[in-house]
Order: structure tokens, then sequence, then C-alpha cells
């Protein structure tokens, strides 16, 4: 059977799966058929086809996300599974599809955009009654391409497929990757954007959400006054994904914009308390389910540095350094709200809504310090001016912040009596260069701790192991660094994937220190601080 050009292939593991393409559905489509770059108005979505590559190789999977749609081991390592995810072959019930959304980027409108290189081949519902959305990043070029190729490469395809899973695993709210797929062609980039491009392995990753609507499919419906089209896609929102966001068939864009505030806030708490940096929180790469989602010039805090971005495209102006990214959020939920307030008609209620993000983050930020210190209660005032003086002292010296909350836990109301040295001690592994520390910075560091082991005391019902135990579930051991994801990559181009395969692994028990391996646990390397993919990265992929 030949569907939009690409042969069905019957018989497939996919087969089985029960696709039900809701969007083409019951959203607008664009009318224009042809596979070109255009303006599209009045549409959210444009049927367009994989550009099919030449030597699809299933690479890596996600085993448990293929379990939540209902394929197994055997499925996978089927041979046509490789040319599903790469968009050689569709199975029945795909309808594969593009959407329409602008955004702004760095704080400016940045008009349409769309999915340039990120083709969907349907929705399917699994066994669980959950929806689940298979887009392909890197099947080619689409009609919201612009000038650009459809393509992916290797490298930020690794990044993209083992960050997502890393995240989950680490308890936060993201999209996930099913697979990794080399394609067998090259593409070309300009990975430093110095002019000299040069070729690279391509690949595609098929990425799963139960959506993958962004804050710029509003807006770009907003933008073009088509009222219309922006209230049938609230409508399908919460339709078709209600539930997950805590709403009520009769409620309408107030709620939504008020469910979308708090999930908003309670991911982006919980990239705080891992040191996870974004990187590039324009409006259209902010998940409406709140999901991270997105996966580009992202970074984790290696040295606590409020101020890091891991985009060099940010590096001049840091818009979206680590220590912004609440107030970027407020910023981005603020241009969804004045997309949405021509359904409403008042500004009143959706400024409520942004109110209540900043109540609410400060909140759950407060509760999640309180987990990271091991606290048995947060008590405002006083542990407010504890977790600022926490974070200033990881600021007097390279501090590695991920090592340092797990040695932290180390530290409890017994070493009180304890010399200086010895209570430095206990978070000294923590220091990436510990023989410059001066005297004046040691005994800063010391006074903090000293402040800390006396809130311990104060929690005398609180049982010693019990603020261990919590503190452990809440600060890991491992976090996906930019060195560990540069290794894999260097691997796999030289065309070994076990390092892959190994991370695969590591990233399910993230917390778990006897089942991290030693040399994903470790400060980051001294050969990797200002190394190209180990410290910053470029938008380019």
């Amino acid at each position: 059977m030949i569907k939009n050009g690409h042969t069905t292939a019957m018989g497939t593991p996919f087969d089985k799966l029960r696709f039900d393409n809701s969007m083409l559905r019951e959203l607008p489509i664009d009318p224009i058929a042809e596979n070109r770059s255009r303006q599209v108005r009045g549409a959210f979505v444009s049927r367009v086809a994989p550009t099919p590559v030449n030597a699809p190789r299933l690479v890596a999977y996600a085993a448990d996300v293929a379990s939540n749609l209902g394929l197994d081991e055997a499925d996978m390592t089927q041979s046509e599974t490789a040319e599903i995810l790469s968009g050689v072959r569709l199975a029945e019930g795909m309808d594969p599809f593009s959407t329409c959304y602008g955004g702004h980027q760095f704080g400016h409108w940045a008009g349409q955009l769309g999915d340039g290189r990120a083709i969907s081949l349907g929705e399917l519902i699994n066994a669980d009654g959950q929806r689940r959305e298979l887009q392909l990043k890197g099947a080619g070029p689409t009609p919201y391409s612009r000038s650009a190729d459809g393509r992916a490469v290797l490298r930020s395809s690794i990044r993209e497929f083992l960050c997502s899973e890393a995240m989950h695993h680490l308890g936060i709210p993201t999209t996930r990757a099913l697979s990794l797929v080399t394609t067998g062609d090259t593409v070309m980039r300009d990975m430093f954007y110095d002019g000299r491009p040069e070729p690279e392995i391509g690949a595609i990753v098929c990425r799963v959400a139960p959506s993958f609507l962004r804050f710029g499919h509003y807006e770009i419906a907003a933008a073009q006054r088509d009222l219309k089209l922006l209230k049938t896609l609230v409508d399908y929102t919460i339709k078709h994904h209600g539930s997950e966001l805590g709403l009520r068939p009769k409620d309408g864009p107030i709620e939504l914009f008020r469910s979308v505030c708090l999930r908003t806030a309670e991911t982006i708490v919980e990239w705080m308390r891992v040191g996870f940096v974004h990187g590039v929180m324009n409006t259209d790469n902010m998940s409406i389910l709140g999901h991270t989602i997105d996966y580009g010039p992202y970074g984790w805090l290696d040295d606590y540095d409020p101020s890091w971005t891991p985009n060099t495209t940010d590096s001049q102006h840091r818009r979206y350094r680590f220590g912004a990214q609440p107030q970027i959020g407020h910023w981005n939920l603020a241009q969804l709200a004045n997309a949405l307030l021509p359904l409403v008609g008042r500004a009143d209620p959706l400024q409520l809504a942004l109110d209540e993000y900043r109540s609410v983050f400060q909140g759950q930020y407060q509760d999640m310090m309180r987990r990271k210190l091991g606290l048995a209660d947060y008590k405002a005032s006083a542990d407010d001016d504890l977790v600022q003086a926490v974070c200033a002292s990881m600021s007097l010296t390279e501090t590695d912040m991920t090592l340092f909350f797990r040695c932290l836990a180390h530290l409890s109301p017994g070493h009180a009596d304890d010399s200086d040295e010895a209570i430095l001690a206990v978070v000294t592994p923590a220091f990436y260069t510990p023989d410059t520390i001066t005297d004046s910075i040691r005994t800063q560091f010391v006074d903090v701790l000293r402040t800390y082991l006396h809130r311990l005391g104060q929690q005398a019902e609180f049982a010693e192991q019990q603020r261990i135990d919590l503190m452990n579930a809440n600060n890991p051991v491992f976090v996906f660094r930019n060195y560990i994801a540069q290794q894999a990559i260097e691997s796999a181009t030289d065309g070994d994937f076990t390092e892959i395969s190994r991370l695969l692994e590591t990233i399910k028990t993230p917390y778990d220190d006897p089942l991290v391996p030693a040399d994903h646990k470790g400060k980051r390397p001294d050969w990797a601080r200002d190394r190209p993919g180990c410290s910053t990265l470029s938008c380019s992929s």
C-alpha cells in the first residue's frame, strides 16, 4: 500500500499498535500538499512524509519506552523496525505530519517557526489508554524547514536520546526517546559557526510524548489573529490532554493557562534541583504539558555557577543562564497569556495565574531545598538565609554541585564538636581545586557548614538515617554531564556504541551510588573544562 508516497509496511511489529491520529482528525490541515518551505496560515498541521535514508541502522533503544508503547525486544530487533523508525517505511495506521508554531526567541518575536526537522509518524493509544505521539527528529525537510535540510547529526541525536531518558529517571517531567537510528548518510554542519562546515554522520531520534504542543502553537494563532484556530486548539488541548493537566471538560482557556503555569513551575524547580540548564528557553521550546522539551545546547552545572549557560549563542547576555530559569519561565508564560487574552477578554484572571506561578514556584523551591538539605520542615526566613548561604558558599570556590550535596549527607550533628579541618574535609571531595582555597574562603565555608550543623541539631525528632535517605533520594550521584555525553559521542563516531549501552543502564539508577560506575560519577575532568561539547555548545545540529 502507498501512503503519502511511502510504502506502508505490512506485517511489522508496529501493525499491532492502535493509532488514533486526533490532530489530523480534529485540527485544521494545511490544504497545500507540496513539501516546500512556506508560510502556513489557518492550519495547524501539514501532512508531510519523511525523506528516505540509505542505510538505517537501529543502534540503541529504550526498552521501557518500547514496552509502554506495546513493543518488546523481539519487535525492536526486527529489520523492519529500523526502516520505520527512520521514516523509510510506514506501518499501518501511521499518517505523518508536521505542525505550525511560532515563538519568541531570545526575547523577540520570531514569527512562524514550526517543525522544521520533526515529523510525527502518528498518535497511538497504548494498553493503558495513554496517548503517545511518535515523532522523528531529523527525518527530512518539512514546510517549516525554511532553508534547512531537516536532518540531524549523530552527536546531537545521542545527546537528546540519552538526556531525555536520563531526565525521566531523575524524576523530571520530560519527553522520552524510543530509539536512535543512524541513517547511512552524511550531513553537512558548521558546528562552530566559523564558516567551515564538515560532513557528519546522520541520525534520527524517535521522540515520544503525550503531545509536543508548545506555547508557540498558541502564539502563532494569536499572531495571525485567527481566533477560530486558537479556540479550536484550546478546546482540543482540554479534550485530549485535560486529564493530564488536571482539567475538567467544561474548563476553558483560563483554567488551561493556570494549569500550564503550575506545571511549568514544577518542572523548573526540578531543573534547579539537579543543576540542569536548558540553554534555549524560547517559547517554542516550552511544552504546554510542562515537560522538558527540545534538548539542544543544554548542560549540567559542574562547578556551581548561577550565571552559567551552556549555549554559545547566549554567551554575551546569558538570558538563559541557570539562575535565570525561574524568571524566564514567568516571562514565557506571560507571552502565552498574551496569546490567550483574545479568548479570555480580560487580563485579570491571567495575571492571577501568573502571580500564582511565582508563589507556587517559591513554595516548591523551598520544599525542594528542604529535601536536598535533609530538613524535616522548612522554617521560612531562617531557612531562606541558610539556603542562600549554602549556595553562596559553593560559589566561593569551584564546587561541584552534584557531589557537594551527596557529601553533605555525611555531615551529621555529631560533627558539631569536630575541628574546622574535619568538618571541611567532609565536602572537600566536591572541590575542583582544593589546594587553592584561601584561609578566608575556608573560614567562610566552615561557618556555613557549622550553621547547617546547628540547624540539623534542632530536629532531634528526625532520625539520622531518615535524613540521609531523604537527601540521597533528592540529590543524584549521577547526572548526564556534557563530558560524559561527549565521550559517548566520540566512541559512537568511531563506530563503537557500547558506551551508549552502558549509559542506558547507568541513567536508570541515578540516586543509587553502588550501581553507578566510578567513571560516571566523578567530577568533570580537567581536560573537559574548555573542550567543545564538554563545556558549551552551539545550537548547530
